[in-house]
Protein backbone atom coordinates (compact mmCIF):
# COMPACT_ATOMS: atom_id res chain seq x y z
CA UNK A 1 0.00 0.00 0.00
CA UNK A 2 0.98 3.44 -0.89
CA UNK A 3 0.24 6.38 1.06
CA UNK A 4 0.37 10.19 0.06
CA UNK A 5 0.25 13.48 2.00
CA UNK A 6 -1.27 17.00 1.93
CA UNK A 7 -0.43 19.61 3.83
CA UNK A 8 -2.53 23.00 4.40
CA UNK A 9 -0.64 25.66 5.86
CA UNK A 10 -3.12 28.64 6.42
CA UNK A 11 -2.64 31.64 8.31
CA UNK A 12 -4.06 30.51 11.92
CA UNK A 13 -4.17 26.58 11.14
CA UNK A 14 -1.91 24.15 9.92
CA UNK A 15 -4.00 21.06 8.27
CA UNK A 16 -2.39 17.69 7.38
CA UNK A 17 -4.09 14.68 5.66
CA UNK A 18 -2.31 11.22 4.63
CA UNK A 19 -4.35 9.14 1.82
CA UNK A 20 -3.39 5.89 0.85
CA UNK A 21 -3.58 4.55 -2.68
CA UNK A 22 -7.48 4.30 -2.78
CA UNK A 23 -8.13 7.94 -1.67
CA UNK A 24 -9.17 6.99 1.66
CA UNK A 25 -7.94 9.12 4.32
CA UNK A 26 -5.02 7.24 6.91
CA UNK A 27 -4.70 10.02 9.35
CA UNK A 28 -4.96 13.69 9.58
CA UNK A 29 -3.31 16.43 12.38
CA UNK A 30 -4.33 20.02 13.01
CA UNK A 31 -2.15 22.32 14.53
CA UNK A 32 -1.92 25.96 15.19
CA UNK A 33 0.50 27.65 12.48
CA UNK A 34 2.31 29.81 15.05
CA UNK A 35 5.14 31.84 13.56
CA UNK A 36 7.54 28.80 12.48
CA UNK A 37 5.46 27.08 9.66
CA UNK A 38 8.83 24.83 9.33
CA UNK A 39 8.29 23.80 12.50
CA UNK A 40 4.58 22.95 12.67
CA UNK A 41 4.52 21.36 9.53
CA UNK A 42 6.73 18.59 11.05
CA UNK A 43 4.95 18.71 14.17
CA UNK A 44 1.73 17.76 11.79
CA UNK A 45 4.02 14.95 10.20
CA UNK A 46 4.65 13.16 13.21
CA UNK A 47 1.81 13.66 14.72
CA UNK A 48 -0.50 12.11 11.77
CA UNK A 49 2.52 9.46 10.98
CA UNK A 50 2.21 8.14 14.37
CA UNK A 51 -1.45 7.88 14.14
CA UNK A 52 -1.20 5.85 10.69
CA UNK A 53 1.39 3.98 12.26
CA UNK A 54 3.46 4.72 9.49
CA UNK A 55 7.33 5.83 8.85
CA UNK A 56 8.01 9.16 6.86
CA UNK A 57 9.78 6.76 3.91
CA UNK A 58 5.88 4.98 3.58
CA UNK A 59 4.84 8.20 2.31
CA UNK A 60 5.98 8.06 -1.41
CA UNK A 61 4.97 11.54 -2.47
CA UNK A 62 4.19 15.28 -0.38
CA UNK A 63 2.20 18.27 -1.62
CA UNK A 64 1.91 21.92 0.18
CA UNK A 65 -0.14 24.42 0.07
CA UNK A 66 -1.62 27.59 1.57
CA UNK A 67 -0.19 30.83 2.57
CA UNK A 68 2.46 28.62 4.21
CA UNK A 69 3.17 26.16 1.74
CA UNK A 70 6.73 27.47 0.82
CA UNK A 71 8.20 26.76 4.01
CA UNK A 72 7.59 22.76 4.27
CA UNK A 73 11.24 21.71 3.42
CA UNK A 74 10.43 17.78 3.15
CA UNK A 75 7.38 18.26 0.29
CA UNK A 76 8.05 17.42 -3.27
CA UNK A 77 6.00 20.46 -4.50
CA UNK A 78 4.07 23.10 -3.50
CA UNK A 79 0.41 24.45 -5.56
CA UNK A 80 -1.96 26.72 -4.58
CA UNK A 81 -4.45 27.02 -1.92
CA UNK A 82 -7.30 27.73 -5.44
CA UNK A 83 -6.30 24.23 -7.04
CA UNK A 84 -6.39 22.54 -3.86
CA UNK A 85 -9.29 23.53 -2.41
CA UNK A 86 -11.18 22.58 -5.61
CA UNK A 87 -9.60 19.07 -6.02
CA UNK A 88 -10.75 18.42 -2.33
CA UNK A 89 -14.60 19.87 -2.88
CA UNK A 90 -15.02 18.28 -6.03
CA UNK A 91 -14.14 14.52 -4.99
CA UNK A 92 -16.99 14.78 -2.18
CA UNK A 93 -19.33 16.11 -4.76
CA UNK A 94 -18.16 14.79 -8.74
CA UNK A 95 -20.41 17.73 -10.52
CA UNK A 96 -20.23 21.15 -11.59
CA UNK A 97 -20.10 23.43 -8.29
CA UNK A 98 -18.88 26.59 -6.70
CA UNK A 99 -17.06 26.56 -3.79
CA UNK A 100 -17.23 28.79 -1.19
CA UNK A 101 -13.85 28.70 0.95
CA UNK A 102 -13.90 30.97 4.02
CA UNK A 103 -10.44 31.18 6.21
CA UNK A 104 -8.90 33.06 8.20
CA UNK A 105 -7.75 36.02 7.06
CA UNK A 106 -9.17 35.33 2.73
CA UNK A 107 -12.31 34.24 1.05
CA UNK A 108 -12.26 32.33 -1.93
CA UNK A 109 -14.88 31.74 -4.71
CA UNK A 110 -13.63 28.46 -6.85
CA UNK A 111 -16.38 27.72 -9.86
CA UNK A 112 -15.48 24.09 -11.36
CA UNK A 113 -16.59 21.90 -14.14
CA UNK A 114 -18.48 18.46 -13.93
CA UNK A 115 -15.04 17.18 -14.92
CA UNK A 116 -13.83 19.04 -12.16
CA UNK A 117 -11.71 21.54 -14.04
CA UNK A 118 -11.22 24.94 -12.53
CA UNK A 119 -13.43 27.52 -15.02
CA UNK A 120 -12.42 30.61 -12.74
CA UNK A 121 -11.99 32.19 -9.29
CA UNK A 122 -11.96 35.07 -7.22
CA UNK A 123 -10.06 35.69 -4.09
CA UNK A 124 -10.21 38.12 -1.42
CA UNK A 125 -6.91 39.51 0.05
CA UNK A 126 -7.13 42.83 0.59
CA UNK A 127 -9.85 43.37 3.63
CA UNK A 128 -10.42 41.07 6.50
CA UNK A 129 -14.22 41.20 6.33
CA UNK A 130 -15.48 38.47 4.90
CA UNK A 131 -13.24 36.39 6.60
CA UNK A 132 -12.45 34.47 9.92
CA UNK A 133 -10.51 37.58 11.43
CA UNK A 134 -13.21 39.79 10.90
CA UNK A 135 -15.35 37.42 13.12
CA UNK A 136 -12.52 37.21 16.12
CA UNK A 137 -12.75 41.20 15.84
CA UNK A 138 -16.47 40.86 16.35
CA UNK A 139 -16.40 38.13 19.41
CA UNK A 140 -13.61 40.70 20.96
CA UNK A 141 -15.62 43.73 21.08
CA UNK A 142 -18.53 41.71 22.62
CA UNK A 143 -16.13 40.21 24.89
CA UNK A 144 -16.74 36.46 23.82
CA UNK A 145 -14.92 33.76 22.84
CA UNK A 146 -15.27 33.59 19.00
CA UNK A 147 -16.46 30.33 19.08
CA UNK A 148 -19.17 31.20 21.26
CA UNK A 149 -20.63 33.39 18.63
CA UNK A 150 -22.70 30.72 16.45
CA UNK A 151 -24.69 29.73 19.22
CA UNK A 152 -25.22 32.99 20.65
CA UNK A 153 -26.32 34.26 17.04
CA UNK A 154 -29.01 30.61 16.41
CA UNK A 155 -30.75 33.06 19.01
CA UNK A 156 -31.23 36.06 17.46
CA UNK A 157 -34.86 37.01 17.02
CA UNK A 158 -34.09 40.54 15.47
CA UNK A 159 -32.43 41.23 12.35
CA UNK A 160 -29.94 44.01 12.45
CA UNK A 161 -27.58 45.28 10.07
CA UNK A 162 -23.78 46.61 10.29
CA UNK A 163 -23.86 48.99 7.71
CA UNK A 164 -19.64 49.02 7.36
CA UNK A 165 -18.22 46.15 5.82
CA UNK A 166 -14.39 47.15 7.19
CA UNK A 167 -13.65 45.60 10.03
CA UNK A 168 -12.10 48.42 11.88
CA UNK A 169 -15.50 51.11 11.18
CA UNK A 170 -17.88 47.50 11.90
CA UNK A 171 -15.97 47.51 15.62
CA UNK A 172 -16.84 51.24 16.23
CA UNK A 173 -20.26 50.40 15.07
CA UNK A 174 -20.71 47.48 17.23
CA UNK A 175 -20.38 49.80 19.82
CA UNK A 176 -23.11 52.19 18.98
CA UNK A 177 -25.25 49.13 18.57
CA UNK A 178 -24.78 48.10 21.77
CA UNK A 179 -25.23 51.69 23.61
CA UNK A 180 -28.46 51.57 21.64
CA UNK A 181 -29.39 48.56 23.34
CA UNK A 182 -29.39 46.24 20.80
CA UNK A 183 -29.04 42.68 21.88
CA UNK A 184 -25.57 40.77 21.47
CA UNK A 185 -27.19 37.69 19.89
CA UNK A 186 -28.59 39.68 17.45
CA UNK A 187 -25.55 41.79 16.95
CA UNK A 188 -24.07 38.50 16.20
CA UNK A 189 -26.05 37.52 13.62
CA UNK A 190 -25.81 40.60 12.25
CA UNK A 191 -22.31 39.97 11.90
CA UNK A 192 -22.76 36.65 9.84
CA UNK A 193 -25.13 38.52 7.97
CA UNK A 194 -22.33 41.22 6.93
CA UNK A 195 -20.19 38.00 5.87
CA UNK A 196 -22.67 36.80 3.71
CA UNK A 197 -23.25 40.08 1.86
CA UNK A 198 -19.27 40.34 1.35
CA UNK A 199 -18.64 36.97 0.05
CA UNK A 200 -21.51 37.72 -2.03
CA UNK A 201 -20.44 40.45 -3.61
CA UNK A 202 -16.80 38.54 -5.00
CA UNK A 203 -19.01 36.75 -7.83
CA UNK A 204 -22.29 34.29 -8.64
CA UNK A 205 -22.43 31.10 -8.17
CA UNK A 206 -22.74 28.39 -10.99
CA UNK A 207 -23.92 25.07 -10.28
CA UNK A 208 -24.24 23.78 -6.51
CA UNK A 209 -22.85 25.39 -3.80
CA UNK A 210 -20.43 23.78 -1.65
CA UNK A 211 -18.57 25.65 1.30
CA UNK A 212 -15.20 24.66 3.34
CA UNK A 213 -13.20 26.43 5.34
CA UNK A 214 -12.61 26.62 9.39
CA UNK A 215 -14.86 29.47 9.30
CA UNK A 216 -17.37 27.15 7.50
CA UNK A 217 -16.51 24.16 10.04
CA UNK A 218 -17.42 26.05 13.39
CA UNK A 219 -20.61 28.41 12.14
CA UNK A 220 -23.24 26.11 10.81
CA UNK A 221 -25.38 29.23 11.30
CA UNK A 222 -23.03 30.72 8.29
CA UNK A 223 -23.80 27.77 5.96
CA UNK A 224 -27.75 28.46 6.17
CA UNK A 225 -27.64 32.04 5.81
CA UNK A 226 -25.53 31.80 2.44
CA UNK A 227 -27.99 28.89 1.39
CA UNK A 228 -30.48 31.62 2.38
CA UNK A 229 -29.26 34.20 0.19
CA UNK A 230 -28.65 32.11 -2.91
CA UNK A 231 -32.31 30.43 -2.48
CA UNK A 232 -30.46 26.77 -2.33
CA UNK A 233 -28.90 24.26 0.18
CA UNK A 234 -25.17 24.82 0.48
CA UNK A 235 -23.21 21.53 0.76
CA UNK A 236 -20.75 20.74 2.88
CA UNK A 237 -17.83 18.47 2.72
CA UNK A 238 -16.77 15.86 5.46
CA UNK A 239 -14.36 17.99 7.98
CA UNK A 240 -14.54 21.28 5.79
CA UNK A 241 -10.90 22.73 7.63
CA UNK A 242 -9.51 20.28 6.16
CA UNK A 243 -10.47 20.66 2.28
CA UNK A 244 -7.34 21.90 1.13
CA UNK A 245 -4.87 19.25 2.17
CA UNK A 246 -7.46 16.82 1.61
CA UNK A 247 -6.85 18.26 -2.02
CA UNK A 248 -3.17 18.51 -2.02
CA UNK A 249 -2.85 15.07 -0.71
CA UNK A 250 -5.16 14.15 -3.99
CA UNK A 251 -2.53 15.81 -6.06
CA UNK A 252 0.02 13.71 -4.40
CA UNK A 253 -1.45 11.12 -5.23
CA UNK A 254 -1.85 11.24 -8.80
CA UNK A 255 2.05 12.96 -9.12
CA UNK A 256 3.30 10.23 -7.06
CA UNK A 257 1.57 7.18 -8.81
CA UNK A 258 2.91 8.32 -11.79
CA UNK A 259 6.90 9.10 -10.83
CA UNK A 260 6.23 4.95 -8.97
Amino acid sequence: MQYFCGIDIGASTAKLVIVDENGDVAARSMQRSGVDYTGVARENLDEALAAADLAEDDVSYSVSTGYGRDNVPWSDESMTEIACHGKGAWFNFRRQITVIDIGAQDSKVIHLDDKGRRTSFKMNRKCAAGTGSFLEEIALRLALPASELNGLAEQSTKDVTLGSFCTVFTATEILAKIRAGEKVEDIAKGAFRSIVKRVSEMDTIDGELVMTGGVVAHNPLLVSLVGEFYGRTALVPPDPQYTGAFGAALFAMEKGAKTC
